[in-house]
């Protein structure tokens, strides 16, 4: 039984029923983010017929578009491997996973929605890279839906909290209002938890099911070797080990004062020259995002981003600190341990917001710092232009916002912090949970 609630389900579900739409659907996201688990879940519920195909698990069914691929060709062939299976029109769900292993497969996915008797979904792990490429990809006959591990509202459902709790956040934020006191120390208190545990389904579940964080850091740790090893399978054989190597050294990364990513911490005296090719991988993979500095701060964004200096952070926060320390993890759920450095406490910080705000569909981040290290602010958000947001593990004051804020074209600017909401001006004061509505 499939035990937790995903947004992505009402996404599937408004896709399925809308009119007009592409039959054929491509579920995008790193691996062990619950693409499986959910669609076949769907396919169970929504359809008569699920028809599921998993590549990676049974290649030989590779051999079904090994031939023709037209539609009556392609359920003859389904009927010789898998002859239970039941392709009835508009009531039937074929459901092609691990798509990337059988490019066939991905060409065929024109031909499916052609047909538009049955509705397809396909998902896969490495759809971004330059793998095993196919020959033919259906331009204009799909439609997609990326998918990341759980995102903190979807982490606060999984805990228990009710969607009046909820509502009343969404209003205290659009308010700019306090949040109960009780309310407050509860949701600073699941943050927490949410840092150390992150999203990925199968450590939430852990973590739920055994109360255990431990139980939890065990199944980061199985996940982390499992990412080295679809490094290793899915990256071309000259960036494999510069892949891996940037990826595992984001702790180290992040831990240090200045968390712009520098080649010379994964290998000394190393360039963009030799590793940049494969902080593209990282990113393509969905393994990481890339964050780059705009200095000085001007519209559009894109446009004066620096492509060599730049952040980047896992799409995972769990990950991020399944790869430090167990005791890193008992210090941060302890809001009174001061024994964590201030360096390593703010990168992590910095990163679970960036967490939260990719998981909010916020493709494009950007971060501003000057060269001598006098204005500092950690994201600006380019839907708008330019909205500054400057994250505060701790309660300091905040120069760099406040500087920014004179600005006329600045219409406002979010500070994040362990306290409360407030408002002073064109400065928004929100406790870190509510990144999750930026």
């Amino acid at each position: 039984m499939y035990s937790l609630q995903r947004d992505a389900y009402q996404k599937l579900l408004t896709w399925k029923q809308r009119t007009g739409r592409k039959k054929c659907l491509i579920v995008r996201g790193a691996r062990q983010v619950g693409k499986t688990s959910l669609v076949e879940y769907f396919g169970e519920s929504e359809y008569d017929n699920l028809v599921s195909v998993n590549f990676l698990k049974t290649p030989r069914l590779k051999s079904i578009f090994a031939s023709d691929l037209d539609v009556k060709s392609l359920i003859l062939n389904f009927s010789v491997y898998l002859p239970d299976a039941v392709f009835e029109s508009g009531h039937t769900l074929l459901f092609l996973d691990e798509i990337q292993e059988c490019p066939e497969a991905i060409t065929s996915l024109k031909f499916w929605a052609e047909d538009s008797r049955f509705d397809v979904i396909a998902s896969g792990s490495m759809l971004g890279i330059d793998y095993k490429r196919p020959t033919s990809y259906p331009v204009g006959s799909v439609e997609y839906l990326d998918m990341t591990s759980l995102t903190f509202p979807e982490f606060l459902r999984a805990n228990g909290i009710r969607d009046e709790v909820m509502q009343l956040l969404r209003e205290r934020f659009a308010g700019h209002e306090a949040v109960p006191l009780p309310i407050h120390e509860r949701m600073m208190e699941l943050l927490r938890q949410y840092l150390v545990v992150g999203g990925m389904p199968e450590a939430v579940t852990a973590y739920l099911e055994q109360n255990s964080i431990a139980a939890a850091d065990d199944v980061q740790r199985r996940i982390l070797e499992d990412y080295r090893y679809d490094i290793a399978h899915y990256a071309a054989a000259e960036e494999k080990i510069k892949a891996e190597s940037c990826y595992f050294s984001l702790p180290r990364q992040l831990g240090k004062e200045n968390h712009k990513f520098q080649y010379s911490v994964v290998e000394k005296g190393s360039n963009a020259r030799k590793y940049g090719s494969s902080i593209d991988w990282l990113v393509q993979a969905d393994l990481a995002m890339k964050i780059r500095n705009v200095d000085p701060i001007a519209v559009p964004l894109a446009d004066h981003a620096d492509d060599s200096n730049f952040r980047l952070y896992p799409t995972d926060i769990g990950l991020l600190t399944g790869m430090l320390d167990y005791s890193v993890k008992a210090a941060l759920l302890d809001p009174s341990n001061d024994l964590l450095a201030p360096d390593t406490k703010g990168g992590l910080y910095e990163a679970l917001v960036a967490d939260m705000l990719y998981k909010n569909g916020h493709r494009r981040l950007y971060f501003s710092k000057n060269e001598q290290g006098s204005f500092e602010l950690e994201f600006l958000l380019s839907e708008e232009g330019a909205v500054p947001v400057e994250v505060k593990s701790g309660r300091s004051r905040s120069r760099s916002l406040d500087n920014l804020l004179k600005r006329q074209e600045i219409p406002y600017g979010y500070k994040l912090i362990d306290g409360n909401v407030g408002k002073a001006g064109k400065k928004i004061t929100l406790p870190l949970y509510m990144a999750m509505f930026l």
